[in-house]
């Protein structure tokens, strides 16, 4: 089977990766990121026959050939398409809000495979809702929680994970659960400006920013954190291309697994290079704010319109 799941929902993207992969053994399961890996690699994969011929899963990422760009991958795709191994379920992902109807290739994938959209925007309060299923929480509570955590569902998983350890059998949220296990760290903050310059958002990039100064965070502090998050990023794409698992990646780092699932899906934006330019340009403002060269609060404001 071929599944095509395209849209800009990447948190919907993953939890219908998580269904596909239930029942296939960890070893049948392999990666492939165009942005840095070869298509042709990806396919050959998919045709082979696993060890003991149990099913495969094929997850293949960035398949921009069905959208409006040019690739020479289409050819390669469209004769896959046209011999498909079945004991392969191969998942191409594309990071964009629509398909190029036009192309042969998108419309032979309707045709023998299947294709699901990630586009409309899931509520905010009912993901809460559904995430808080079996707690009794009101939507006062839930309005609080959603204005300490944002909008951000992989951040807002991990609080409620957080929230659901603390509370243990107790199913009863308050709104002093929430200002006590939510504290609004400037980390959360980083987490929603960085997820704003990946998606080129820059006008609620520096609204962020400017609330932050507001706040009374400086600068340097913040250009730390985000330099911080950046690195993780780029040391999370490389190890991935090596073929590393997300869990060796939190376990070489050093850090907490989820970190690693935000920085790999935000490094998606990004190829290594521009990473670590953005890594090397964090580190100019940071030493001329310390050295006094450059305005502290121009610095940052220059980095995320650029």
């Amino acid at each position: 089977m071929v599944y095509l799941l395209y849209g800009t929902k990447d948190f919907e993207i993953e939890e219908e990766i998580k269904k596909l992969s239930k029942g296939i053994d960890e070893m049948n399961i392999s990666k492939y990121d165009l942005n840095n890996d070869m298509l042709s690699l990806a396919l050959e994969d998919a045709k082979t026959m696993s060890l003991f011929g149990d099913k495969k899963l094929v997850i293949v990422d960035n398949a921009n050939m069905f959208t409006g760009s040019t690739s020479k991958d289409s050819e390669l795709i469209e004769e896959y398409l046209n011999h498909i191994n079945e004991n392969t379920t191969l998942v191409l992902i594309v990071h964009n809000d629509k398909l190029d109807t036009r192309k042969k290739i998108t419309k032979l994938i309707k045709k023998v495979g299947k294709v699901q959209e990630f586009n409309d925007e899931l509520d905010t309060t009912s993901l809460v809702r559904r995430l808080f299923k079996d707690y009794n929480i009101d939507y006062k509570t839930i309005q609080l929680f959603i204005d300490r955590v944002g909008n951000n569902p992989l951040i807002i998983q991990s609080e409620i994970n957080k929230i659901k350890i603390y509370k243990d059998n107790d199913k009863n949220i308050t709104e002093e659960d929430i200002l006590n296990l939510t504290a609004k760290l400037i980390e959360i903050d980083i987490f929603k400006l960085i997820d704003y310059i990946v998606r080129k958002n820059k006008e609620k990039a520096l609204e962020l920013y400017y609330e932050m100064l507001k706040m009374n965070e400086e600068p340097i502090k913040i250009v730390v954190i985000l330099a911080n998050q950046f690195r993780i990023m780029y040391q999370s794409k490389e190890l991935l291309k090596k073929g590393y698992s997300e869990k060796d990646i939190a376990s070489t780092l050093k850090i907490h697994p989820y970190r690693v699932k935000l920085a790999i899906q935000n490094s998606r934006n990004y190829t290594s290079d521009i990473l670590l330019k953005n890594l090397n340009a964090l580190a100019d403002i940071d030493i001329g704010i310390k050295t006094g060269t450059i305005n502290k609060d121009l610095a940052l404001e220059l980095f995320i319109l650029k």
